[in-house]
């Protein structure tokens, strides 16, 4: 027999339970489908003998008052329930370009201080680059904080052009093109400035330079945090509002279809992962946790093309290869001062040439070695591992080509084959290091196109482009809304504000869906 819901998440990645748990507070009645036997899609922490290892979670931005995922996390009273732990210097760049390793600090005026005592001939750029991205995320927060306030946007009418030129300016601005115009040949700069650029895309000529500016003003005016416990605590909180509030979250469930009457979404048909036990599930409300092309997958033909022609011309995100190792020593008796430390190799002269890191796990013998990061939990207050061994994790961009036409003994091959070169490297960074490695394991792009269920892997939902910065939550299926990384970004922060988002648009008063969500209420 089927069973009623205000609404249904397909997926239980962190914009789908953000979504859900948003319309878990405001009364409504929640069922989230997970494919895994787990919650949290990439939130998640999993164990490995005695090493607890955290699947994504590095580093969460901001937190401060201008933050606009912080009204989010507050109405789910997640700022309250969960720790937050500052991680401190955002991160230390080294490359054979430096002298020195560069250590970029926390807040504006100090990472300005920084980089100009380090490269003293750019501190023109410098300035101007980080007075640049401030205004940036200004202009975004103003933007957020009157979203929904329609006579303040027709009131301020004649002086937004004003407020929002810092968006209006760069709109169509590359990464490249506006590090170029700062800092013309000098190349050290633009590569300790952006030395963390494998975390959004691997071509800084194609990147959109608004969506590097937010996150990178956020990460120093509001900091960078790690959630205690990892980033599974977060996961768990989310489930747990869901259920507290009358609602239901089932792992080992995978959706088939979705079902409509003609373009309204009206349910969910779903089974056990791997075999039968077919149930369906009526709600007016279906929040997609997947990317576009796996709801596709799940709608009738005929909707299918009419569905995928608003992603026309948008192609999925870069993925990434991951390193976790267990170490029977802190990293501190290696000379690990960061919990965050980017490796630049030799070959990486030129910012541009970030661009050929993707496609090096699939060379034999490789041009070179991937630019990699490295990040120590044992550094910070985790939660994690409080004894040994340590948990470190490395990570650098990957293809899913990188693995094709290889049968499975070549792939074990080429993973441990990359372990030894990484940690060889690694250990040329801080003496010692490799030798207290008590585990190691790596995950590639074909891991994630398999445990997230994404087009080639991708790990941040669409790759950014300059042309369109609008958020997708809606879709051409009436009640369908996108809640993952492919809603307006990805990342933590990313997945969190495209649940928001999903929430937002499915709870809007002047929807048919909220109607609807409103009279299953009431019957």
């Amino acid at each position: 027999m089927s069973r009623n819901f205000d609404a249904i998440a397909i997926g239980s990645g962190l914009g789908g339970l953000t979504a859900a748990a948003l319309l878990a507070r405001a009364g409504q009645r929640v069922l989230v489908l997970e494919r895994n036997q787990n919650f949290g899609g990439a939130a998640t922490v999993y164990r490995h003998g005695q090493l607890a290892i955290e699947a994504s979670l590095h580093e969460i931005d901001g937190l401060d008052a201008s933050d606009p995922k912080l009204p989010i996390l507050r109405a789910l009273g997640i700022d309250r329930d969960l720790p937050f732990v500052d991680v401190g210097a955002l991160h230390e760049v080294r490359s054979p370009l430096f002298e020195r390793p560069f250590v970029m600090p926390h807040g504006l005026e100090a990472a300005a201080a920084a980089a100009k005592a380090q490269f003293p001939a750019q501190a023109r750029g410098i300035a101007q680059y980080f007075e640049r991205i401030d205004a940036v995320r200004q202009a975004v927060a103003l933007m957020s904080e009157h979203q929904d306030d329609r006579n303040w946007w027709l009131w301020n009418a004649p002086t937004l052009p004003w407020r929002l030129w810092p968006l209006i300016r760069d709109r169509h601005a590359t990464l490249s093109e506006v590090l170029t115009r700062l800092f013309g040949d000098s190349e050290a700069i633009k590569l300790a400035l952006a030395s963390n650029l494998g975390y959004y895309t691997d071509d800084p000529d194609t990147m959109p330079f608004i969506p590097f500016a937010i996150p990178q003003a956020s990460y120093l005016v509001g900091g960078g945090h790690y959630v205690r416990g990892g980033s599974q605590a977060l996961s768990d909180r989310l489930v747990a509002i869901i259920r507290d509030a009358g609602g239901a979250a089932e792992a080992g469930r995978e959706v088939d279809t979705i079902l409509l009457d003609g373009n309204r979404t009206r349910g969910v048909r779903h089974h056990a992962t791997g075999a039968g036990d077919v149930r369906e599930e009526l709600a007016p409300i279906i929040l997609g946790n997947a990317a576009p092309a796996v709801l596709a997958s799940m709608l009738p033909d005929e909707r299918r093309a009419v569905f995928m022609s608003r992603y026309e011309g948008r192609l999925p995100s870069i993925s990434l290869w991951t390193m976790s190792i267990g170490l029977a020593r802190p990293s501190r008796d290696f000379g690990v001062k960061r919990y965050s430390t980017s490796v630049l190799p030799a070959w990486l002269t030129a910012l541009s040439k970030f661009r050929e890191a993707g496609a090096l796990l699939g060379e034999d013998p490789p041009r070179g070695l991937t630019p990699y990061g490295f990040v120590a939990y044992d550094q910070i207050d985790s939660g994690l591992n409080q004894e040994p061994p340590y948990l470190g994790a490395l990570v650098g961009a990957d293809r899913i080509e990188n693995w094709a036409d290889l049968d499975e003994d070549a792939k074990r091959a080429r993973k441990e084959h990359w372990m030894d070169l990484v940690i060889a490297d690694i250990d040329r960074q801080f003496p010692g290091i490799a030798g207290a490695i008590v585990h190691r394991e790596m995950a590639t792009a074909e891991t994630f196109a398999r445990y997230l269920n994404t087009p080639k892997g991708s790990v941040y939902g669409f790759a950014p482009q300059s042309r369109n910065f609008t958020p997708l939550a809606t879709t051409a299926i009436d009640g369908l809304y996108l809640a993952s990384a492919f809603t307006h970004g990805g990342g933590f922060t990313g997945a969190i504000l495209g649940g928001g988002w999903a929430a937002r648009a499915a709870m809007r008063p002047d929807t048919a869906n909220a109607r609807d969500a409103e009279a299953m209420r009431s019957a």
